[in-house]
């Protein structure tokens, strides 16, 4: 007998339920609430999220910085619960979440008020809290109006216990994604008619020639997908808008971030054949007026909260393209790397800049920062070698290739399976030259400290983000470098108070770096 159901997937909204990326007011095509309307409920659909949902947009981290008391007033109307995430994604209807790593940047205390308040079942098989408090379930059958059994689990990608807090990470069991997946399987594959798994994870294979694009633990879907048996494989956490397609023994698919877009699956079962059709849905629907009455008054603390004045530069320093800025220098990474070094007194600092950003005027304003450096990272002071700094500044310098006329271009390795210019490291308090006409991992060939060389033997002081100090992205020679300092501020939060501190800030014009062969 042929039966039909269908999933609506969202993932890694990070935060934007309103038509807005905060960087202006102008209304954009994003956001839950132009997704949700379009929703069906009906007992033959099943709503689900991959994770990534707490974490991103000015408004969430705007409701972070409250004291719990506050917390607990910002919604007028608390009949969808007082988490503003939460209230949306009751809103909204959902039915399994998962959780991403960005989930648990604001410690399981957080996280605990988000599930409790929401209606969603969380599943989340590989990881656990200790003390087995958090709502959380390793694997569910839901039955359909139709009579199918669906059963559905959740994983999500273990490096969290690499980027994570030290304090978050040790109230946590974390177990293999790719193990607890076929173990989940095995469970439920005599109980139901179909299996899902909604995955914090991605890609680690070219969907298409199946080369392999990263080997560890972030992205095990292709994997999955291809050793284990799941009907369907929702993905996330690489932000790629995949519509859908079969990989191995699994149909998949993957939605782009920030609520732009949702995937929509059409399941068909008849008498053992299952067939699928998916698209991506845009978020072009009215905006939710429930969501918008719900959110308004946060919204509107939010919005003034992002025009209050910081501070004065000397010049504005507006968003320039990846690789322009790369070949010829960032004055925004200048500015993060003298907040950063004027905070850690190290010698050298590092950064990266966002896919996108929206950069600084000359009088920023909290927007302008938050909407620039839109990451969760705290800093890490390291003792490292002139070897080691070598090795890492060779490692980003992988960035570039030479096209075949001579010029310089983009490394594939930084732009597939997804765009990765956050990979890319911009270093104040050494000057340096990468030759891109050598192989990769020989371009570095000058690296000078107050204008002497750097020696190999020696120790420098080297201020990076949490992030880049998990290793992550193949910057393998940064996690057992010696700590010197723990810096538990936020960056963003740093900027901010810098900029509050120094009435008038003279921009680091200085270009630390120098690539060959240079561009006319």
């Amino acid at each position: 007998m042929k039966k039909t159901f269908h999933i609506r997937f969202t993932s890694d909204m990070h935060g934007y339920f309103l038509p807005t990326n905060y960087r202006s007011t102008q209304e954009l095509e994003m956001g839950l609430l132009r997704l949700c309307p379009d929703f069906p409920h009906d007992g033959n659909t099943l709503l689900l999220d991959g994770g990534d949902t707490l974490q991103g947009s000015p408004l969430t981290t705007y409701y972070e910085r409250l004291n719990p008391g506050a917390k607990r007033r910002q919604l007028t109307d608390q009949s969808y619960g007082y988490h503003p995430v939460a209230a949306m994604m009751n809103l909204a209807g959902y039915q399994y979440i998962t959780l991403g790593n960005h989930d648990f940047n604001y410690g399981l205390d957080e996280l605990s008020v988000y599930l409790g308040q929401l209606r969603a079942t969380c599943l989340l098989a590989n990881v656990r809290d200790r003390a087995h408090q958090l709502p959380i379930r390793r694997s569910a059958i839901h039955t359909l109006e139709n009579g199918l059994r669906i059963g559905l689990t959740g994983i999500t990608c273990p490096r969290i216990r690499v980027w994570e807090k030290a304090e978050t990470v040790a109230q946590l069991e974390i177990e293999d994604a790719f193990d607890v997946a076929r173990e989940v399987y095995e469970e439920l594959r005599d109980q139901c008619d179909f299996t899902v798994l909604i995955y914090h994870g991605g890609y680690e294979r070219d969907l298409n020639t199946h080369r392999l694009l990263s080997g560890d633990s972030e992205n095990q879907a292709c994997q999955i997908c291809e050793e284990i048996g799941y009907d369907l494989v929702l993905t996330g956490h690489q932000h790629i808008a995949q519509a859908g397609m079969t990989y191995g023994h699994s149909y998949t698919v993957q939605p782009p971030d920030q609520a732009t877009m949702a995937c929509a699956v059409e399941v068909t079962l008849d008498n053992g054949r299952k067939t699928y059709t998916s698209t991506l849905l845009p978020a072009t629907a009215p905006v939710s007026p429930a969501g918008v009455r719900i959110l308004q008054p946060l919204e509107a603390k939010v919005q003034e909260w992002l025009d209050m004045p910081a501070g004065h530069l000397d010049r504005p320093i507006p968003f320039v393209p990846h690789l322009e800025s790369a070949l010829h220098g960032s004055l925004v990474a200048n500015f993060i790397n003298t907040v950063q070094r004027s905070l850690s007194g190290a010698q050298v600092s590092a950064t990266a800049l966002p896919n996108t950003y929206k950069g600084f005027t000359a009088d920023p304003t909290i927007r302008d920062i938050v909407s620039t450096y839109v990451y969760a990272n705290t800093l890490v002071v390291l003792s490292i070698s002139g070897a080691d700094l070598k090795a890492y500044i060779e490692h980003t310098a992988e960035y570039f290739e030479l096209t075949p006329d001579g010029h310089i271009g983009l490394s594939e390795l930084f732009m597939r399976p997804k765009v990765q210019h956050y990979n890319y490291d911009y270093f104040s308090g050494i000057d340096y030259t990468i030759d891109v006409r050598r192989p990769a991992g020989d371009r570095v060939t000058r690296m000078e400290i107050d204008g002497r060389p750097v020696s190999m033997e020696e120790r420098v002081t080297l201020c990076i983000n949490s992030y880049r100090f998990s290793g992550t992205s193949d910057y393998d020679m940064l996690p057992g470098q010696p700590v010197v300092q723990d810096i538990q501020v936020d960056v963003a939060n740093a900027i901010i108070a810098y900029l509050l501190d120094h009435n008038h800030v003279t921009v680091d014009t200085h270009r630390w770096s120098q690539i060959l062969p240079a561009e006319e």
